[in-house]
């Protein structure tokens, strides 16, 4: 281990610079990890006094001087100060950033990568036509072709779904021509040993159908049959705790029951709704399979709300602190 955590803050005209602020505020002192924010400084100093959170922020330097806060902009220049939400300037800003924080977790300068909300539209208007979510973007980065998102929520009592998605970010009609038998076991291989990477007893795993009622025996769709049984079949004869393919519907309720540890779902929202209906403001995305670890709070850039000082800073501690747990084991 480094002792380090990196941060890089995404698009500045979202929440994602201050809920990183607020929750450095409250962990600051629990550990003594050191951390590298990948951003804009003045930005980041002028948040810090409209907060009044006093967060000790110094710049990076090589070889570094005694701190536990540094920022870091690999851009040239600074960003101008006034932006619009969305705007394309803090659009590519933040994948400068992102790919800033990737490259030192490769080189192992970083335990850990944690990643600010990004907006995939203003990337888009901005020119960068082919990204699809940061996810992807990493993995392309990493030279990673097996990868999966997973997404972690609790509810306020500490019951919790982990739910991996054998698709990201599809249109609903081609979620069918995007899955393959191949795609399902490596996201059942990978939610298995994220179990494990978690320090779970045990790693049952469940898998989704695509169709209602897991296809009814071939008469709602025969996904069920030529992709998802086999490939259940193929992770149990390689002696993975699996189960399915189970109806959706039902599943997700076993699941938060705890009957399962992990659920390989089809496609994003199959997934997620469940997950966000329990576990909205602590969700965590958790991106397996690269070869470094990489956390990121489940919402967006909320424009809407964005410096007015009253976003919600929990998803981004249970990021944060996931992030650390791994790097830790």
């Amino acid at each position: 281990m480094t002792g380090w955590i990196g941060i890089a803050l995404g698009d500045v005209t979202g929440i994602g610079p201050e809920v990183t602020l607020k929750t450095l505020a409250r962990d600051l002192e629990t550990d003594q990890v050191r951390y590298l924010l990948i951003g804009d400084a003045a930005h980041l100093a002028r948040l810090n006094e409209q907060l009044r959170l006093r967060l000790p922020l110094q710049p990076f330097s090589e070889p570094t001087p005694a701190g536990r806060i540094f920022l870091h902009n690999p851009l040239p220049e600074p960003l101008p100060e006034s932006l619009s939400p969305g705007s394309a300037i803090a659009a590519r800003a933040s994948l400068r950033w992102l790919a800033d924080g990737a490259g030192r977790c490769l080189r192992r300068e970083l335990d850990a990568l944690v990643t600010a909300p990004v907006n995939k539209e203003a990337i888009i208007r901005a020119g960068e036509e082919s990204f699809v979510g940061q996810t992807e973007f990493l993995s392309q980065l990493a030279g990673a072709d097996r990868t999966a998102m997973m997404l972690l929520g609790q509810d306020d009592r500490g019951r919790c779904l982990r739910v991996a998605l054998a698709t990201n970010h599809v249109p609903l009609k081609r979620v069918a021509d995007c899955l393959s038998q191949a795609k399902i076991e490596l996201t059942i291989e990978l939610a298995a040993r994220a179990c494990r990477d978690l320090g779970l007893p045990r790693s049952r795993v469940a898998v989704c159908g695509l169709n209602p009622h897991a296809g009814e025996g071939g008469q709602l769709g025969t996904e069920e049959q030529t992709m998802i049984a086999p490939a259940v079949r193929a992770a149990q004869a390689r002696g993975l705790d699996v189960a399915g393919p189970l109806a959706a519907d039902a599943l997700f309720y076993y699941a938060y029951r705890g009957e399962f540890d992990a659920v390989v779902a089809m496609y994003h929202d199959q997934g997620l709704a469940p997950l966000k209906m329990i576990g909205f403001e602590q969700g965590v995305n958790w991106t397996l399979g690269l070869p470094f670890i990489r956390t990121s709070p489940d919402h967006g850039t909320a424009y809407d709300i964005a410096g007015q000082g009253k976003a919600n800073p929990s998803s981004m501690q249970a990021a944060l602190c996931l992030a650390k747990q791994l790097a830790a084991r």
